[in-house]
């Protein structure tokens, strides 16, 4: 594509996108208000605790910081050499320790942050320059700078970015003769340069262009090739038909208008009952608005006239609460709340903790399922790129034939620990059944098999004996 065709698509794209866009400032004026204040007043901030917990949840279920959330491990564990697993192990472990030296853990938060508001979340994985401390650097992308296209392996894999810069940052992030001329001087309020980054997928990877947006027309900035794409969307759900992903505070958008608006009514009759509706004659001695209500004041009125009378409340809005109760306890119910994390009970037993993290995994089994396929194996991805490409891992592929990706977050091993349970409950039943029995199990594999499910490291487990060669 030329720098004018990705403008025109650009153009298109967000013609598309202007659907979502009153949503999507509703849900932020009613959960995430900016920091100048919204359109919208607030007067409960159920919603906006609820999901800034759930937020962090996704962090620490998903991608808990200064934990091993993935690991890398032979597509074949029975036909590769013991070295091999090693490698892989190391590779993992490369990689993650550039990840716990960058700022993954802060800008993966924001990005679940937009996830869980809008429904769709935006990481930019970038390589960050040589002599920091991390290869990797990682921005979440806020969803108003950019724009999604869906392709036809069903994920949002054409990606555009507008942006506003000045001269300083412009000359910071490309190096392109078609930049204007420096100047003298950066100036607050000097003029910024629309930019706009495009990634899009081809034959060989993907293809990445920036332009400068003129008043004749586009100039090429940058252009290159990707192995993985840098920009990493991903969706909480997704409904037929459409490309960006719906959030759980858009199904509870409702409930939080309402609970929203019966606190309001809620404060404002509370300020009645506490000042109280007043009526007075006209009798040219009471002024009404010198009146001042506050102890001890002296409120003239003329001989005979009643003065300064109470009306009374037109009824009683103890309802409310009753009505309040039940909204936040399904905004939180919506937000996933009291789901995720630790129980409120302090004498849980171990069946009840596993009941609690399967129940979990089933509430979020489409959606742990969609971030799987469209968060976790494409970042995994883009950072191994990264440091191929630098050098300090070997150049393997997660393809599935040489090497496979698993995963160790929390999340990801209820379902492992269920499949151990049920092993080992088969195990007991067997030994029960006698020495006849038990000789018919293969009891090294079997634990090479639980090391696996349960995400073992590759050194506590002895390499499978090889058959003697005649």
């Amino acid at each position: 594509m030329t720098p004018d065709d990705i403008l025109a698509r650009h153009a298109r794209a967000l013609d598309r996108r202007r659907a979502q866009d009153a949503l999507w400032q509703d849900c932020y004026d009613h959960v995430l208000p900016p920091s100048t204040g919204g359109r919208v007043p607030l007067f409960d901030a159920t919603a906006a605790d609820a999901a800034e917990q759930l937020a962090a949840s996704l962090l620490a279920e998903l991608t808990p910081p200064w934990s091993r959330w993935f690991g890398l491990a032979p597509a074949r564990p029975d036909a590769i050499a013991p070295e091999a697993a090693a490698i892989l192990d190391d590779a993992a472990e490369t990689l993650q320790g550039h990840l716990d030296r960058s700022n993954f853990a802060l800008e993966m938060h924001q990005g679940f942050l937009d996830l869980v508001v809008a429904g769709t979340g935006l990481l930019l994985v970038e390589e960050a320059p040589p002599g920091e401390a991390s290869a990797l650097r990682f921005t979440a992308v806020p969803l108003r700078e950019a724009v999604l296209e869906e392709g036809p392996s069903g994920r949002l894999d054409t990606v555009f970015r507008a942006a506003r810069l000045s001269e300083a940052a412009l000359r910071e992030r490309y190096t392109a003769p078609n930049l204007p001329p420096a100047p003298a001087a950066e100036d607050a309020d000097a003029p910024r340069h629309r930019v706009l980054e495009a990634v899009w997928p081809d034959r060989m990877g993907h293809r990445f262009m920036a332009v400068l947006a003129t008043d004749s027309g586009a100039v090429p900035l940058a252009e290159g090739r990707f192995a993985e794409s840098p920009f990493i969307a991903f969706r909480w759900l997704k409904a037929p038909g459409e490309a960006y992903g719906r959030g759980p505070v858009a199904k509870a958008l409702p409930d939080i208008r309402t609970a929203n608006k019966v606190v309001e009514l809620v404060l404002k009759n509370a300020s009645i009952a506490a000042t109280g509706i007043w009526q007075a004659d006209d009798d040219g001695v009471l002024n009404p608005a010198t009146v001042r209500l506050e102890p001890g004041a002296i409120i003239p009125k003329a001989p005979g006239s009643a003065g300064l009378t109470p009306l009374a409340a037109p009824g009683n809005f103890d309802v409310s609460q009753l009505v309040l109760t039940d909204l936040r306890a399904r905004i939180r119910g919506a937000l996933l709340a009291d789901r995720l994390g630790p129980g409120r009970s302090d004498n849980m037993t171990a069946t009840e903790v596993l009941e609690r993290a399967a129940q979990t995994a089933r509430l979020l089994g489409a959606t742990y399922g969609r971030l799987q396929a469209e968060l976790l194996t494409p970042l995994v991805s883009r950072c191994l790129a990264i440091l191929r490409r630098r050098g300090e891992i070997p150049p393997l592929l997660l393809d599935g034939r040489e090497a496979r990706l698993s995963y160790r977050s929390p999340l990801a091993q209820v379902q492992g620990r269920a499949d151990a349970a049920n092993t080992l409950l088969f195990l007991q039943a067997v030994r029960a059944m006698g020495p006849e029995a038990v000789a018919t199990i293969d009891l090294p594999a079997a634990a090479r098999w639980l090391g696996r499910t349960l995400s073992a490291p590759a050194e506590v487990l002895l390499p499978p004996a090889q058959p003697d060669k005649e």
